[in-house]
């Protein structure tokens, strides 16, 4: 069934629920999903309805110029989008497959609702897991001593095929602040540890180090900070001192491909608002 999205952030007050209701009902609009948040901490208030696309009389425009007057009012921070309109994900990953090869299965068999355009890698290892599935892989290598030759194509090749969202499935290089800042809030890391601990290289050595009890993953939207952006889904999994590194490893490999998938999703169907560096999930 297809269906707008309404998604508002706005100051809190009194008859912001009743306005956007009273507003929906007065052309018909048949609400299928409703969630709100209010944050006593910032005086902030966080909404998401779903409603039937068919049962109102406008497109996206007409709905965009009709509800302009009551975002004004409430000087709402808002969009509306359209589910039959699939959001274009470009994937990015270096040598570890497991997130990239679940992330592809989990688009094979429709269970994620996009379309993956392209694959880029600093590494040429997954090219034929990638071209199975009869998606386009860029083999983009990084100097180390010189990145941003590399950096340009990336940035050129994201550009060239229209994403709106970038992945990171174990995509080991650190992204320069030009891409961040340019897609902010559109690319989504998973980091292999339960942030904020342990953040950068080798967390499960880390993890093992401390005799940690539950090691886990964090999917996090990427900012200049490494490690720091806004957190959209984690998930652990319990481990003793009889696990050493490899096993840890091999039991987080699990917890990331959970995480990474679920944070898509709900970015995907726009169940993420994110109000500084917090988010705000209506799973």
């Amino acid at each position: 069934m297809q269906t707008f999205r309404l998604v508002i952030a706005c100051p809190d007050g009194v008859g912001i629920v009743a306005k956007v209701s009273n507003f929906l009902a007065t052309y018909n609009g048949w609400i299928t999903e409703a969630s709100h948040h209010s944050d006593t901490e910032s005086g902030w208030f966080f909404m998401r309805h779903e409603i039937r696309a068919d049962s109102l009389p406008f497109d996206l425009a007409g709905f965009r110029q009709a509800f302009a007057p009551i975002a004004r009012e409430f000087s709402m921070q808002w969009r509306i989008t359209d589910s039959a309109q699939r959001q274009r994900v470009v994937l990015m990953a270096s040598r570890e497959s497991h997130c990239l090869a679940d992330l592809l299965h989990r688009w094979h068999s429709g269970e994620l609702d996009c379309e993956i355009p392209c694959v880029i890698s600093n590494h040429d290892t997954l090219r034929s897991m990638v071209e199975w599935h009869g998606i386009p892989f860029f083999h983009v290598p990084v100097d180390p001593s010189d990145k941003q030759p590399a950096f340009d194509e990336i940035s050129r090749l994201i550009e060239l095929h229209q994403a709106d969202t970038v992945v990171l499935a174990r995509y080991m290089q650190i992204l320069p602040p030009e891409l961040c800042q340019r897609y902010a809030h559109q690319v989504i890391n998973i980091h292999h540890s339960f942030l904020p601990s342990f953040v950068g290289a080798k967390p499960y050595h880390q993890a093992a180090q401390r005799g940690v009890k539950l090691i886990g993953a964090t999917c996090h939207y990427v900012t200049e900070a490494l490690d720091a952006g806004p957190i959209i889904e984690q998930d652990v999994v319990r481990v003793s001192h009889r696990d050493n590194v490899e096993d840890m490893v091999r039991l987080g490999k699990d917890v990331e491909k959970m995480a990474l998938s679920r944070g898509l999703r709900y970015h995907l169907q726009d169940r993420v608002m994110v109000h500084g560096n917090k988010t705000v999930i209506f799973d």
